[in-house]
């Protein structure tokens, strides 16, 4: 039925007037801060006065000079002079201005960003972070050009639906992955650049890999079935307390677990193209975890209250855990993972056994991250350390 344009409701008046009118109100509650700094330098260029306090070098650092190293210029290489590579324990600075520069003597004409929030280095800082940062530079890959979609083979119906499946689930696993640096990013402030930085990397690489699952279900016929055991454990991720917990249970436990399938990826993939997905994406998900462990050995090292933080830390995994192990243990991934490790849906049985090697180096590997990090949870841990398929019997 056709609507003619006169008989067609009129748009809101104002569509996002409460956020508008909230933001008018703050500007307006500021408004002396701001206004002298305007009023202030329209009464320069009236009167054709130059300031050229920019140029002062006093307060300055000025006449260093960065050299860079074989692999370019990199944050270390600048992190050498001094004044520019000090990271404080604690940030005091809530705004824009960069380490380093001549920001003291302007600190009341700035506005305060009440989103910064992760000011405590203990809780963002990893000693490799800034070489994760040059390698997820270097090793960047295209989804759309670096994968031979054109060399696709459709497999038999059984292996199709499997690989679709464990697309649907990884698609629905890197979504979250790159939702959970995006949610702190914004939090942190310009002091600590260099996790900023890395952060921003990982989120490029999560939607690249969301990206190429996609593409790979809906090369050879679509997406499966989503499940509420993925969703409960990465609702659990998305609302970890703190950034610290967050990062264990996404990079430490969480892409742990991703790293694991990734690198049974030959017994996994089926066809080149596959092999091909899965070993891309491994060296981007083991810099995730790199990240994981350094940034929890640098939390639990640097506490005041270390024995009191790794208690805590603990109290979190056991919730935490079980409800990763929901993922782990859901009918929609672990069943396609054995058709796939079967090589065929009448061998699923085969592939179970499979699966139970994959699940024990899981879970070894995991707790070997855990002890490097200074966080012994083997005799805590709430994940079965063997695949319980069939004990009941």
């Amino acid at each position: 039925m056709s609507v003619r344009i006169h008989e067609m409701n009129p748009l809101p008046a104002a569509l996002h007037e409460q956020e508008l009118a909230g933001y008018e109100a703050a500007y307006r509650n500021h408004y002396q801060a701001w206004a002298e700094v305007l009023a202030r330098n329209v009464e320069a260029i009236r009167r054709g006065s130059y300031s050229l306090h920019w140029m002062e070098t006093g307060e300055a650092r000025w006449g260093k000079r960065a050299k860079p190293s074989s692999r370019g210029m990199t944050y270390a290489d600048i992190n050498r002079i001094r004044g520019y590579g000090d990271l404080p324990e604690q940030a005091t600075w809530f705004n824009f201005a960069p380490r380093g520069a001549v920001r003291d003597r302007y600190r009341d004409d700035m506005p305060v960003i009440g989103d910064y929030t992760v000011t405590d280095k203990n809780e963002l800082w990893a000693e490799n972070v800034i070489t994760l940062y040059e390698e997820a530079k270097a090793r960047k890959w295209n989804a759309t050009r670096d994968i031979p979609w054109d060399e696709v083979e459709a497999l038999p119906e059984d292996l199709e639906k499997a690989t679709a499946q464990l697309c649907t689930f990884l698609t629905e696993v890197e979504f979250v992955a790159g939702d959970f640096p995006a949610k702190w990013l914004y939090r942190i402030p310009q002091d600590f650049l260099e996790v900023k930085s890395f952060l921003a990397t990982q989120l490029m690489d999560e939607a690249r890999h969301q990206e190429v699952f996609r593409k790979r279900a809906l090369s050879c016929g679509g997406l499966l079935h989503a499940a509420p055991g993925f969703e409960w454990a990465l609702a659990a991720i998305l609302e970890a307390p703190t950034h610290t917990m967050g990062t264990f249970l996404l990079n430490v436990l969480g892409e742990g677990l991703v790293l694991s399938i990734f690198r049974s990826g030959e017994m996994i993939a089926k066809t080149h193209v596959d092999k091909e997905i899965f070993r891309r994406c491994l060296q981007d998900e083991a810099r995730h975890v790199s990240y994981g462990v350094m940034e929890l050995k640098s939390y639990i090292a640097g506490h005041p209250q270390r024995e009191a933080a790794i208690e805590e830390l603990h109290r979190f995994c056991d919730v935490g855990e079980q409800v990763i192990l929901t993922a782990f243990t859901e009918p929609a991934l672990i069943e396609p993972l054995a058709v796939l490790l079967g090589g065929g849906l009448k061998y699923i049985d085969q592939g179970m056994e499979g699966i139970r090697h994959v699940w024990t180096m899981f879970i070894n590997e995991y707790l070997q991250r855990c002890e490097c990090a200074g966080f012994d949870r083997r005799t805590r841990c709430t994940i079965p350390l063997e695949f319980p398929w069939g004990a009941a019997a």
